[in-house]
């Protein structure tokens, strides 16, 4: 079970706006080491949240035994993360949101190649530089039958055949 994840971003506090929005949950200042950092938080039983840094946030070790740390670096201009996130919303709120804020909003099936579809997600690029995917409550089954290891390997075992 993934918890938290941490996102840059140029303006945090308006993109975990955003994000409460689409999680129907909570947005406010983080209480932590970040200065400028917002929070969204599901409002589930998990306690399912969206950490916001200001985009030039990295995350690097601590010295010796100490905790991790935030640093600052130059922005990039895209980051090699992304997420998988079930929101309560429907498939017009996601797309509205999305036009409103001007952000990548984009239906796509995901599968090994385009005849192959094995499930639909929203690619939503927040501040059209770092992609989250969204699935609302109707895709959602169709990702569980192939996120276990047991359907991987079977997916595998086929494409080995061939």
């Amino acid at each position: 079970m993934i918890h938290h994840i941490s996102i840059p971003a140029r303006d945090p506090r308006h993109v975990a706006q955003v994000l409460a929005e689409l999680l129907q949950g909570y947005a406010g200042p983080f209480i932590g080491p970040i200065p400028g950092a917002w929070v969204v938080y599901a409002e589930d039983v998990f306690g399912t949240g969206i950490e916001v840094y200001p985009e030039a946030t990295v995350l690097v070790p601590g010295a010796g035994d100490g905790m991790g740390e935030a640093a600052l670096r130059e922005a990039p201009p895209a980051v090699a993360f992304h997420a998988l996130i079930s929101v309560p919303v429907d498939r017009a709120v996601i797309e509205s949101i999305g036009a409103r804020e001007g952000w990548r909003t984009r239906h796509f099936w995901r599968g090994p190649n385009p005849q192959v579809r094995l499930f639909e997600l929203y690619e939503f690029w927040v501040e059209n530089r770092v992609m989250l995917e969204l699935v609302t409550e109707d895709m959602v089954p169709a990702y569980q039958r192939l996120a276990n290891g047991a359907a991987q390997r079977e997916l595998l075992a086929r494409r080995e055949a061939r």
